[in-house]
Formats: C-alpha cells, structure tokens, sequence
C-alpha cells in the first residue's frame, strides 16, 4: 500500500487471499474403532476425514478510494465470501487481506435480534452486535425508528412482526452507521413500493458519501448504474475486472450462451 492510499483515507488490498471453509466430516464409525481410539489418546483419528470448499482462490487486486466495486457471478461464485473477507468477517487462511477505512456491511441484516424483546429494545441490541456505542445508538434511535415507520409496533416483541417489519426495522438501523468503505450485499425488498423507494434513496445517499462501494448483486442494471467497476467472480477467482458496463455485458452474454 502506498502513501497515497493512506492518505486518500480509504483502501481495499487483497495479495493472493484464499479462504476455505471446512464440510461436515465424514466418519466411518465401529465398534472396535470407538475401543481402540479410547486406548490412544492424543492419537489423530483416522477415521475422521475433513473435506474443504474453496471460496476464493489465491485473489489479489487493489481498490481505492473514488472505486465503486460490482460483484456478479453465479450463486456460490464467492461474492459474499469476498465481502465478508473484506469485512473482516473470516480471516483467509493464506494471503493477506489489507484495509485502511471505517466499513459499513449491510448484509446479514436479520443478525442480533431478539424476538421475544420489543422493536426499540432491538435496535439497542442490534446496534451493540453492529459495534456501535451505547450513546450512538441513544443519540439516533429516534431517527432509525422514524426511517423503519413501523408505527405501535416498535413497542411490541418482534415475534409480533411480520417479515417486512422486520426488514424495515433492520435496514433503518444498518444504514444509520457510518463509514468511508460501503459492502452491500444483494438487494433486499420489503414488500412496501413506498420503502423500498425511501429504501433506495436511502442506499444512494450511503453510496454517494462513501469513499469506497463494494456492491454484489445479480441486477445487473444496478450495477451499471451505481459501479464504475466490475468484478466477474468465477469458481473463487476473479475471471474478468473492468468497467461495469464492459464486464456485466460480458456475463450476460456467457450467461446466454450457457457457459457458465
């Protein structure tokens, strides 16, 4: 990373990060196995066999501060996995993963709610599992509970909810943080054309004030319209990087042809 990028205040580098995640291990189980295995302790089981997926592959590139980042590829591609790499969600298991910047992930929104705790007791919770401070969270629940419009039920559990409630409710609180690289996972709707519209002006205002945007989706006219950037993602490596409009034309056309 060079001085240029710490001074432009926000920087995504990746130098050959792979990240795997472990299946469910395969056992061969038998009585005599189980016996034996008692008499050896400390021995490693060679009955149990750990089987690994490969999410991202030996992926290096650089963003910088001004980039707005798309991410397509088929389901299982890697593009979460990649924003969550970023996020420091997982760390890789080889390589290095380099950021310099606050982030702000909206994604994995319905993570730290309690159903059986009331709408405005939740975005307390949710915003200390976010990382914010107790007086943040004091300072802007109004204006998060004002965004989700959710009425009397923000007094009432969440099991109370119905599914677009809760959507409503986690977004407002997800998008009142604040930070200078923005990871935005998919495009979730709430069933409400009228939120989804003050949704969607909502996450333009977050893209415009945002240094960096790493943006995965599968709207492929959002991606053109918000990104000057593209990511192909392909069997956990980058098989294209571009202009939007250059590697979402791309996709599309192997798409079509059944390439991929």
């Amino acid at each position: 990373m060079t001085s240029n990028d710490m001074d432009d205040g926000a920087y995504i580098g990746l130098r050959s990060a792979t990240l795997r995640y472990p299946l469910q291990p395969l056992q061969r189980r038998s009585i005599k196995a189980d016996l034996t295995g008692l008499l050896k302790r400390g021995a490693k089981d060679a009955r149990v066999t750990t089987r690994y997926v490969t999410a991202l592959d030996a992926v290096t590139l650089d963003i910088r501060r001004g980039e707005r980042v798309g991410l397509v590829g088929r389901n299982g591609a890697g593009k979460s996995s990649f924003l969550r790499l970023v996020a420091g969600v997982y760390l890789p298991q080889e390589g290095e993963v380099i950021r310099h910047g606050k982030e702000q992930a909206i994604f994995d929104i319905g993570i730290g709610f309690e159903t059986d705790a009331t709408g405005r007791e939740n975005v307390f919770y949710r915003g200390l599992v976010m990382g914010m401070h107790p007086d943040k969270i004091r300072e802007r629940a109004d204006d998060i509970i004002a965004f989700a419009d959710i009425g009397e039920f923000i007094d009432l559990p969440l099991r109370a909810y119905s599914s677009g409630m809760v959507v409503r409710l986690a977004f407002a609180i997800s998008t009142f943080l604040e930070g200078d690289i923005l990871l935005i996972d998919e495009v979730f709707g709430t069933g409400d054309l009228q939120f989804y519209n003050k949704a969607k002006a909502r996450m333009m205002d977050l893209v415009d004030n945002a240094h960096i945007v790493c943006f995965a989706s599968h709207d492929l006219p959002a991606i053109r319209d918000i990104c000057n950037r593209c990511l192909w993602i392909h069997g956990g490596k980058v098989r294209m990087d571009g202009s939007a409009e250059e590697v979402t034309k791309a996709y599309e056309a192997a798409v079509v042809r059944g390439e991929i």
